[in-house]
């Protein structure tokens, strides 16, 4: 071993700290001998990773085959939370991910597509692909399972294709939103929406429809509703919308928007969470740690990730996955930009006399 590790007992000793266990069981691990749990193991090969040094031949794992991973822009951070957790369940399985970032006016997702076939893999997952657009065809869908390559979908339902697909429930995102801001106090809840073509959208916009009719079924929905894009752009331009028309809070489509909203309402001189609150959606990396801390409705990201894998592996090895839609549960979380509610006519005075 002293052959491949110069310095070990420095090095047994910084690995062994790394990852919480003593320098014997790193010693173990190094020259491949039994008596150690699976999660201790991967513990020591992950601190060799994160120390800069390299696995020792007998360690490194076989790639069991290519997997192609296609993903939207990577400046919403969700996307790149979900190829992560993608990818570190395809690495654990001893599949290689080939990741496939897409950005307006680059590479489309159908190009991909043909590299990755040229490249011989032997599985796809698109996350908020084609598959999410319902004014986009599924044939291109059809043609990859008439070939036979297996393939999941995330994050938007193809009824008709044959694939395995992995969603978080949107309409439970919506009313877990409306409830927490009902039991705030606020009448006046605005929804700033992407484009309703997106499966996501129309179904966050079918649950937030659902919930003001609840309340009061002659409500005219256009009235709360704003369609804008999924940045903190179209957030602002949509937060400005609802602020200026009474709204005291707003339901986000994404994290971006909802920072969006939050940039609109101090542009007119009011608070969050004291004049308007804001819930965003997906709980992106770093999130909690804007100002205010954002309230949010968390993407299971990491449970989606590994389902989303799982159901490849089984169809890479001929096991037959049900085509229905596994939906998964999202949570409710409370940080600091929703607040008791405060009368649209205290706000505006209040914005007044503090300006």
């Amino acid at each position: 071993m002293s052959s491949n590790l110069p310095h070990v007992r420095t090095r047994l000793k910084d690995l062994a700290e790394q990852a919480g266990v003593s320098t014997a069981t790193v010693s173990r691990v190094l020259n491949g001998k039994a008596g150690v749990s699976s999660q201790t193991r991967k513990s020591v090969l992950a601190a060799l990773d994160v120390l800069g040094y390299d696995r020792p031949e007998k360690l490194r794992t076989r790639s069991e085959g290519l997997v192609g991973l296609i993903v939207p822009e990577l400046t919403n951070p969700v996307f790149p939370a979900l190829a992560q957790s993608i990818e570190n369940s395809l690495a654990e399985r001893g599949f290689t991910p080939l990741l496939c970032t897409q950005s307006p006016g680059g590479t489309t997702e159908d190009e991909y597509v043909e590299m990755l076939i040229e490249h011989g893999v032997d599985g796809i997952v698109f996350v908020s692909g084609r598959h999410a657009d319902t004014s986009a065809s599924d044939d291109r869908y059809q043609r990859l399972r008439s070939r036979g390559l297996p393939i999941v979908l995330v994050n938007g339902f193809a009824e008709g294709v044959d694939a395995p697909a992995v969603s978080v429930d949107d309409t439970v995102a919506v009313e877990l939103a409306w409830r927490h801001l009902v039991s705030l106090g606020h009448e006046r809840i605005g929804l700033a929406i992407g484009p309703d073509r997106y499966i996501p959208a129309r179904r966050k916009l079918a649950a937030f429809t659902a919930a003001l009719r609840r309340r009061d079924p002659g409500a005219d929905v256009a009235e709360h509703v704003v369609t804008t894009l999924f940045t903190v752009e179209g957030g602002q331009a949509a937060g400005g919308e609802l602020i200026d028309s009474g709204h005291t809070a707003i339901i986000c489509a994404s994290d971006l928007m909802a920072l969006g909203a939050i940039r609109a309402a101090r542009s007119r001189g009011l608070a969050v969470p004291e004049d308007v609150s804001v819930v965003g959606f997906d709980d992106s990396p770093l999130i909690a740690f804007t100002d205010p801390p954002l309230s949010t409705v968390r993407q299971p990201v990491t449970g989606m990730g590994e389902a989303a894998v799982s159901a490849l592996v089984s169809e890479i090895s001929g096991t037959r996955v049900p085509r229905t839609e596994l939906l998964f549960h999202p949570e409710l979380i409370v940080r600091g930009s929703t607040g008791v509610a405060r009368p649209y006519a205290e706000r505006r005075s209040g914005a007044v006399s503090s300006a």
